[in-house]
């Protein structure tokens, strides 16, 4: 099986292919122990029982071939070259055969790949998906024109194809990419055939994968990750839960069955607009999502006296930001779940939560991604000083998207009102406002700390600001 006519040409996509897999288990869970080890014990690395052919999403490029015509494939490492590819030991073995369809049904219509250097082509690249459990197939072809000629030939042609070949065809999505980019996919899309979205099933929930919808690209691996941190979180159905760089929703939506309600938290927003479908779409009540980024996000909830009982956090390889794990510790959730897909920026994150009062119960390593170096880990810290814990409501109509993207933030009215009046106002001045306005309705929310104690009052003129930026920013 592990035998490629790739590697000797270049392609560099498996550098750990020529290793037993047993040995690249042991050599990535060595790897996470070492970096991780100080904080806590590391459990078994959860591999997998076939570490091939497990990738459901395949970004091809598209090239020149002998005859005028066009094939695709992946760039040889370190080069701009592009290495043809027929079949792949990583790729969904049905999205090879579709990958060849499209091919076919290009040549068809004589389409031209795309050539960088001199601004001349059609077509850049082909991005196809596979929801394993159901089968459905997206295939997403990016061009460097806005019209795709011949789109309705193209579609036939295609389904031609891929009938012949013995594999489905769920949607075709045109996507229109023309700058001068590495970013594979554009803004612009038209939908040629089908929904323009697949829907695939994970951890008991149903998802609807548009093409630029974040999904893990290993459903089996995905599922134990997912399962192994909704485990570490001990919910007993009374927490309220924030799921930071929440994505699509995935494990909040997971964690939701479990919870008292459930607040996402991610800056892309057609995610975010994703994640209120799969919610909707599979019946979650308990659920709102937020598109904002993350670190600001819980900055200011933080500093509105927000709290959550258990925070999920995913970030992207470069990990978390210090600000938002400050704001993580001053949330003070009982526990912190860590999904890290890079063990390096995880162990300089951790540093500075275990300064703050977590510690580390253990880590799991997770092999995503076999014949690769990557491993992703799941980690639970919880809280020393439990104890001192105070659990305050966040109020969910204050965070659904639909508000939201009317909202401003803290720091937004605060630089309106200095911008237009030369007036500073506080959080607390602000909160103040909000409450007279209706916005706000937190009964925990800037109290005095005693009976005795008296808070300041926002001035009139300051009050008068305010409500002039929550006029602009229409909040009211």
């Amino acid at each position: 099986m592990s035998d490629c006519k790739l590697r000797a040409k270049n392609c560099g996509g498996c550098p750990l292919l020529g290793l037993d897999y047993a040995a690249q288990l042991k050599q990535k869970e060595s790897a996470v122990r070492a970096l991780l080890g100080k904080y806590g014990p590391v459990h078994p690395i959860r591999g997998m029982d076939v570490p091939y052919h497990y990738r459901n999403k395949v970004i091809s490029t598209f090239a020149p071939a002998a005859g005028g015509k066009l094939t695709s494939g992946i760039y040889a490492a370190r080069t701009h070259k592009v290495l043809p590819v027929e079949s792949c030991l990583l790729e969904d073995e049905v999205l090879d055969k579709v990958l060849l369809a499209v091919r076919a049904a290009a040549n068809r219509c004589r389409y031209q790949p795309y050539n960088e250097d001199r601004g001349t082509g059609l077509l850049r690249h082909c991005l196809l998906r596979r929801a394993v459990a159901t089968g459905q197939v997206m295939v997403v072809l990016v061009t460097a024109q806005p019209v795709l000629p011949g789109a309705k030939n193209f579609v036939r042609y295609l389904l031609e194809e891929a009938e012949t070949r013995g594999v489905p065809v769920t949607t075709v999505v045109q996507n229109y990419n023309p700058r001068q980019t590495s970013v594979v996919l554009g803004e612009a899309e038209k939908v040629l055939y089908g929904k323009g979205f697949i829907l695939d099933t994970l951890c008991g929930k149903t998802y609807a994968l548009s093409p630029r919808s974040f999904y893990q690209v290993n459903p089996v691996q995905t599922a134990v990750l997912y399962g192994l941190a909704v485990d570490a979180a001990r919910l007993t159905g009374k927490e309220t839960v924030l799921d930071a760089y929440c994505g699509i929703g995935t494990i909040g939506l997971t964690a939701s069955g479990k919870a008292r309600q459930v607040v996402g938290v991610e800056l892309n927003r057609d995610a975010v607009r994703d994640a209120i479908g799969n919610a909707k779409h599979n019946g979650v009540k308990n659920a709102r999502f937020f598109a904002a980024d993350a670190t600001a996000w819980i900055q200011e909830a933080a500093e509105a006296g927000q709290r959550a009982d258990v925070i999920f956090m995913d970030p992207p390889r470069e990990g978390s930001t210090p600000r938002f794990l400050e704001s993580v510790a001053r949330m003070a959730p009982k526990r912190v779940v860590y999904v890290s897909c890079n063990p390096e920026t995880m162990a300089r994150d951790l540093a500075l939560l275990t300064q703050k009062g977590y510690r580390a119960e253990g880590f799991v390593p997770v092999d995503l991604f076999p014949q690769t170096a990557h491993c992703e880990t799941v980690c639970l810290l919880s809280k020393l000083n439990a104890k001192q814990h105070i659990e305050v409501d966040i109020h969910m109509d204050e965070l659904d998207l639909t508000d939201a993207e009317k909202k401003a933030t803290y720091s937004e009215i605060k630089e309106y009102v200095l911008e237009h009046t030369g007036l500073k106002v506080s959080s607390l001045y602000i909160a103040q406002v909000k409450q007279k306005c209706g916005i706000i309705e937190r009964e925990n929310y800037n109290k005095p700390k005693s009976d005795d104690a008296k808070q300041p009052q926002c001035p009139p003129d300051k009050e008068k600001a305010i409500k002039e930026a929550l006029k602009h920013f229409g909040m009211i």
